[in-house]
Protein backbone atom coordinates (compact mmCIF):
# COMPACT_ATOMS: atom_id res chain seq x y z
CA UNK A 1 0.00 0.00 0.00
CA UNK A 2 2.77 2.43 0.62
CA UNK A 3 4.48 1.85 -2.57
CA UNK A 4 1.34 2.74 -4.45
CA UNK A 5 0.88 5.76 -1.98
CA UNK A 6 4.57 6.66 -2.97
CA UNK A 7 3.84 6.34 -6.76
CA UNK A 8 0.65 8.15 -6.64
CA UNK A 9 2.42 11.21 -5.08
CA UNK A 10 5.44 10.64 -7.48
CA UNK A 11 3.08 11.20 -10.65
CA UNK A 12 1.42 13.99 -9.45
CA UNK A 13 4.87 15.66 -8.85
CA UNK A 14 5.74 14.43 -12.18
CA UNK A 15 2.54 15.87 -13.42
CA UNK A 16 3.39 19.43 -12.29
CA UNK A 17 6.70 19.57 -12.71
CA UNK A 18 6.03 18.63 -16.90
CA UNK A 19 3.12 21.52 -17.10
CA UNK A 20 5.40 24.16 -15.69
CA UNK A 21 8.29 23.23 -18.25
CA UNK A 22 5.87 23.01 -20.61
CA UNK A 23 4.28 26.04 -20.29
CA UNK A 24 7.38 28.06 -19.85
CA UNK A 25 8.77 26.59 -22.54
CA UNK A 26 5.51 26.50 -24.90
CA UNK A 27 5.42 30.54 -24.02
CA UNK A 28 9.64 31.00 -24.57
CA UNK A 29 9.07 29.79 -28.02
CA UNK A 30 5.86 31.37 -29.46
CA UNK A 31 6.45 34.15 -31.74
CA UNK A 32 5.01 37.21 -30.02
CA UNK A 33 6.10 40.61 -28.62
CA UNK A 34 7.16 40.85 -25.00
CA UNK A 35 3.90 42.11 -23.45
CA UNK A 36 2.09 39.66 -25.06
CA UNK A 37 5.23 37.11 -23.38
CA UNK A 38 4.61 38.17 -20.35
CA UNK A 39 0.66 38.37 -19.88
CA UNK A 40 1.16 34.56 -21.42
CA UNK A 41 3.24 33.62 -18.49
CA UNK A 42 1.46 35.39 -16.16
CA UNK A 43 -2.24 33.31 -16.92
CA UNK A 44 0.04 30.08 -17.34
CA UNK A 45 1.52 30.85 -13.46
CA UNK A 46 -1.96 31.84 -12.36
CA UNK A 47 -3.33 28.60 -14.37
CA UNK A 48 -0.80 26.24 -12.99
CA UNK A 49 -1.14 27.66 -9.56
CA UNK A 50 -5.19 26.79 -9.31
CA UNK A 51 -4.13 23.36 -10.53
CA UNK A 52 -1.36 23.01 -8.19
CA UNK A 53 -4.28 23.86 -5.57
CA UNK A 54 -6.79 21.53 -6.57
CA UNK A 55 -4.09 18.23 -6.61
CA UNK A 56 -3.06 19.31 -3.03
CA UNK A 57 -7.10 19.76 -2.33
CA UNK A 58 -7.29 16.05 -3.71
CA UNK A 59 -4.38 14.38 -1.45
CA UNK A 60 -5.64 16.24 1.22
CA UNK A 61 -9.71 14.66 0.60
CA UNK A 62 -7.60 11.07 -0.18
CA UNK A 63 -5.43 11.23 3.10
CA UNK A 64 -8.26 11.93 5.17
CA UNK A 65 -10.45 9.12 3.65
CA UNK A 66 -7.24 7.09 4.48
CA UNK A 67 -6.83 7.82 7.65
CA UNK A 68 -10.74 7.65 8.78
CA UNK A 69 -10.44 3.92 6.93
CA UNK A 70 -7.72 3.59 8.80
CA UNK A 71 -9.01 4.47 12.35
CA UNK A 72 -12.54 2.86 11.83
CA UNK A 73 -10.56 -0.74 11.14
CA UNK A 74 -8.02 -0.18 14.02
CA UNK A 75 -11.43 0.85 16.17
CA UNK A 76 -12.75 -2.80 14.58
CA UNK A 77 -10.20 -4.72 15.54
CA UNK A 78 -9.98 -3.36 19.01
CA UNK A 79 -13.55 -4.12 19.65
CA UNK A 80 -13.26 -7.78 18.32
CA UNK A 81 -9.86 -8.26 20.68
CA UNK A 82 -12.26 -6.65 23.78
CA UNK A 83 -15.00 -9.23 22.59
CA UNK A 84 -12.11 -11.81 22.51
CA UNK A 85 -10.79 -11.08 25.87
CA UNK A 86 -13.60 -11.05 27.42
CA UNK A 87 -14.40 -14.47 26.22
CA UNK A 88 -11.45 -15.90 27.02
CA UNK A 89 -11.87 -14.29 30.75
CA UNK A 90 -15.55 -15.94 31.02
CA UNK A 91 -13.88 -19.04 30.06
CA UNK A 92 -11.23 -18.85 32.24
CA UNK A 93 -13.50 -18.28 35.44
CA UNK A 94 -15.70 -21.41 34.55
CA UNK A 95 -12.92 -23.30 34.44
CA UNK A 96 -11.74 -21.97 37.72
CA UNK A 97 -15.12 -22.71 38.77
CA UNK A 98 -14.93 -26.13 37.65
CA UNK A 99 -12.01 -27.48 39.08
CA UNK A 100 -12.90 -25.39 42.28
CA UNK A 101 -16.05 -27.25 42.45
CA UNK A 102 -14.02 -30.92 41.98
CA UNK A 103 -11.43 -30.98 44.39
CA UNK A 104 -11.66 -33.17 47.34
CA UNK A 105 -12.02 -31.43 50.35
CA UNK A 106 -8.95 -30.80 52.45
CA UNK A 107 -8.74 -32.73 55.91
CA UNK A 108 -7.82 -30.48 58.57
CA UNK A 109 -5.14 -31.99 61.20
CA UNK A 110 -5.73 -31.77 64.72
Amino acid sequence: MAERENGVGEFFAGLIIGGMIGGVLGVLLAPQSGPQTRAQIRSAGLELKERVNETIAEAQEKAEAITADARRRAEEILTEARQRAEEIIAEAAKKAEELQANLPPVIKAE
